[in-house]
Parts: C-alpha cells; sequence; structure tokens
C-alpha cells in the first residue's frame, strides 16, 4: 500500500519562494472586491489608495501625480477597467467599501473637472488621459502586473517615487518588500505545504478543518471566525442570486449576453414537468458559476476566490452542496470555506493564483482545487480524500492559458468558471470513491502548475496576444 504521504519526487528541482510557515487567513483570501479583476481592478486600486496613503506628510505639497502599469496590466488594462481602478485609487476609494453603481459617475466627474481630491484639504489637476498611462514595453522580472506611482511639488520637484506590483486574489506589493505580509501571530498548527498539512492534523488526530480554524482563533475568535465565514458564505450566495436576476449585454465592444438568467429560468420551468435532463444539476451548477462571473464581467461585488476571474467556481460548488446534497449544513458550509482557506493558501505561496504569472491554471485551477476540497470536506471526507481531490481538480487544469478575448473576463472567463465548478464536483466525488491513497501528490501537481507556468509564452498569460485573443475577431 502506498504511503498516506507520497514522497515529493520533484523536491530536487528549484524550490518555489519561501512559502512561510504562517497560513494565508480566511478573511485575507476571501476578499470582497469588484469586478472585472483582482489583480488588474482591485490589486491597482489598493496600491493607487496605498500611495496616497504613504505621502503622508507630503501630500500637502503634491501638486501632480501619475500613473503608469506596465505588462499585463497594460495589455489587457483596458477591458479590465486598470485605468478607472488607479484613478479611483488614487481618489481614495478602496474595492471593498465603493458602490459599484457609482464608479462611472465618479470616474467621469474626475475626468470632466480634470481635478483629484486627494484629502478633504487637497486637491489638484489631473487628467486620466494623460496622468494615468499603459506602458505595454517594458516588464518587470518581479511580475507582471507592474505599476508605478510618482508625486511632484508645485516646482516639480519629486515628492515620491514607489513601484508596486498586483501578484494576483487582490494582493499588492510594494517593491523591495516581502511577497506576503506574513501574520506574525503564532498559530498552533504551521504549515506550508499539503504534505505538512496532513502531517499536522495526522499527528493530532484532527480534521483539515478543524486544524485551519484553530489557526484562526489564534488571531480572532471562534465567534468572530464563525460569523466572518457565515459573511463570506451569504456574500456569494447572494451574488449568485443577483446574477440569476439581471439580463441585458455586458460592457465592452464584444456584444456578449448575460446567459446565467434564462438558463436558470429554462431549468425552473422544466423541473415543472416531464422533460428533466438527467444531468440537470449540473446546468444549474453552471449557471451558479455563470451568474457570479457575469457580474464579475460588469463590474459588479464579487467576493475573490481566490481571484475575481474564478470567482464563480467557489460558490457555485457551495450552493450545489447546500441545495442538492442530502444533509447539507451551516457547519458543512464552514467547513468547505476552511478546507478551501487551506488549499488555496498553499496554492499561492508554492506557486500562483495570478493568471499574468501563471496563465488560468492558477485562477480557475486554484479555485476548482479549494472547492473540490473543501466540497469533499463537507461531505465527510478524510483527510486523505480531501487532499485527493484538490489534487484531482488542479492536475486536470494543468497548461491552461489566459486568453480573454479582447481584453475582457467575458470569453472564455465566464464559461470556464461553470467547466470549473463542475470539473470540482467530480473530483470530490472521484475523490470519496477512494481510499484517499494515490500516486500523485498535491504538492507535486502545485509544483508542476508552477514550473508550467514559468515555461509558458507571456502571450497565453493575460496578455490578450495568443489564444483565444487573436483567434476570435472582436465584434
Amino acid at each position: 500500500m502506498m504511503s498516506r504521504y507520497p514522497t515529493n519526487t520533484l523536491s530536487s528541482l528549484p524550490p518555489a519562494l519561501p512559502h512561510g510557515k504562517i497560513p494565508i487567513r480566511t478573511a485575507d483570501l476571501f476578499k470582497t472586491g469588484i469586478g472585472p479583476s483582482s489583480s488588474h481592478t482591485v490589486g491597482p486600486m489598493k496600491a493607487a489608495a496605498c500611495f496616497v496613503r504613504n505621502l503622508g506628510p507630503k501630500l500637502k505639497d503634491t501638486a501632480r501625480l501619475t500613473a503608469i502599469a506596465f505588462g499585463s496590466l497594460a495589455w489587457t488594462g483596458m477591458g479590465h477597467a486598470t485605468d478607472k481602478a488607479l484613478v479611483l485609487g488614487l481618489s481614495g476609494e478602496s474595492p471593498d467599501t465603493i458602490d459599484p453603481d457609482k464608479i462611472v459617475a465618479i470616474v467621469v466627474n474626475i475626468s470632466k473637472r480634470k481635478r483629484l481630491r486627494l484629502s478633504p484639504e487637497v486637491e489638484i489637476d489631473f487628467d486620466p488621459k494623460t496622468d494615468v498611462t499603459f506602458d505595454r514595453i517594458r516588464v518587470f522580472e518581479r511580475h507582471p502586473n507592474a505599476m508605478r506611482f510618482q508625486a511632484w511639488d508645485s516646482n516639480g520637484n519629486m515628492l515620491a517615487d514607489e513601484i508596486w506590483f498586483s501578484i494576483g486574489g487582490g494582493f499588492v506589493v510594494r517593491d523591495g518588500e516581502p511577497e506576503l505580509g506574513e501574520n506574525k501571530a503564532t498559530v498552533p498548527f504551521p504549515y506550508g505545504t499539503a504534505n505538512e498539512l496532513l502531517a499536522l492534523a495526522d499527528q493530532a488526530n484532527i480534521a483539515i478543518a478543524d486544524l485551519v480554524l484553530a489557526n484562526e482563533t489564534a488571531v480572532s475568535s471562534r465567534r468572530e471566525i464563525t460569523g466572518a465565514l457565515d459573511r463570506i458564505a451569504d456574500a456569494m450566495l447572494a451574488c449568485i442570486d443577483r446574477g440569476l436576476s439581471i439580463s441585458g449585454k455586458l460592457p465592452g465592444n464584444l456584444g456578449v449576453s448575460r446567459r446565467a438568467r434564462l438558463l436558470f429560468e429554462s431549468l425552473s420551468a422544466g423541473s415543472l414537468s416531464n422533460q428533466r435532463s438527467p444531468h440537470e444539476i449540473m446546468e444549474y451548477v453552471s449557471a451558479f458559476a455563470m451568474a457570479v462571473n457575469e457580474e464579475n464581467a460588469a463590474g459588479g461585488r464579487v467576493v475573490i476566490a481566490p481571484t475575481s476571474g474564478a470567482a464563480g467556481v467557489m460558490p457555485a460548488v457551495m450552493r450545489y452542496y447546500r441545495d442538492f446534497c442530502v444533509g447539507a449544513t451551516q457547519q458543512g458550509i464552514r467547513s468547505y470555506l476552511l478546507v478551501a482557506t487551506a488549499i488555496g493558501g498553499i496554492i499561492k505561496r508554492n506557486a500562483s493564483i495570478s493568471g499574468a504569472e501563471v496563465g488560468c491554471q492558477g485562477e480557475i485551477g486554484s479555485a476548482a482545487a479549494m472547492a473540490a476540497a473543501g466540497l469533499a470536506a463537507a461531505l465527510g471526507a478524510t483527510n486523505n480524500q480531501i487532499e485527493n481531490a484538490a489534487e484531482i481538480a488542479m492536475e486536470h487544469h494543468l497548461g491552461m492559458t489566459c486568453d480573454p478575448v479582447g481584453g475582457f473576463v467575458q470569453i472564455p472567463c465566464i464559461e470556464r468558471n461553470a467547466f470549473g465548478a463542475i470539473k470540482a464536483i467530480t473530483a470530490a466525488a472521484l475523490a470519496l470513491r477512494g481510499t484517499g491513497d494515490h500516486i500523485v501528490s498535491l504538492d507535486q501537481v502545485i509544483e508542476t502548475m508552477r514550473q508550467t507556468g514559468q515555461d509558458m509564452q507571456s502571450k497565453y498569460k493575460e496578455t490578450s496576444r495568443g489564444g483565444l485573443a487573436v483567434n476570435v475577431p472582436e465584434c
């Protein structure tokens, strides 16, 4: 019989960046943001706002600000609303609090007045057409999603010059600082890999969900954690409901129509007749996932899970559990989110969740692995079956490119979420039918995903210069 913790045969290869031992928390992985992209919309907005805050006492002397987006941010910036996000961030807006319905009005007002308010006391001349620019030539080695912010006084003296990176999932980091801000709290179960997670859970004889909860309660109370988990779940389900209630065209020149509402209404009508399809449940799952990503494509509010472009997978599989799995409970949903947090954190630390860095395997693939593990846990899987579910889901997304047509997070992104959700359910089902013993470990697949991302040509990594993005003519 195979070892419960398979030997990592890739251990002799160059390691990924140091992943640390402090797991990423649920609140950090599942953030509320606006569409269409966590890396190209949420990240730039956060970075721009951080730059302005960093000016501190220099703010009162600031007379001019500029922002430059490089690499993937520049190549797909217009379709991902990166320019608008930078303007909003410089004006002090935050992706988790801004009203999506007011975004257009805010940006139009700044553009018309050519004035930018940095604080109640400071307002400067600012023209988004000239002060926010895209540089499609320069590429930074650290990460393809780079930004540069500069501030000058009225005499033309530079007050500040900072380079920031949007590293996926709404995470941002300033040049010269560690990639992930370390949580300094001491946790009872520090882990950085899936094998370490399994070993710790085995030693303590507890479920992965309980292990993650123990780490979370080292920082916050159990009541606070439970409340936060329920709010995340409610926000995910509310996004599905919003998406299922709206029809019409999505923004941009592709002419893409929302389909989730029509699909859901057709399924609901069919459920009252004898015309029900044996694969009807999977069609519901597709409707749930597409509803979220149609909201995302429209610039609506979504839960980043682990990115905005892949935000439909986790909610769709969670609703599948709630609506179609016998015995589903609120505690099951909490376990779903806790286990998904562990898997998503491991992937982020050891590879990437950024489409601009490793392609869509890092976005949809990561989301599917998280959802598969979470669903397996909610359905009573052993720890080994949970790890196996994540491994299966990730393995069958290896090599997936990120090639959005026209730079919009619409084609093929919306449908990919539906397929990611269905793959996650299939992976969990396969794992639950097995013993948990398997040849390929999750850590091996994550390392393979990292290497594949390194080898992938940049034109397939969220630049819209390859794949469907060049073979499908824009409307």
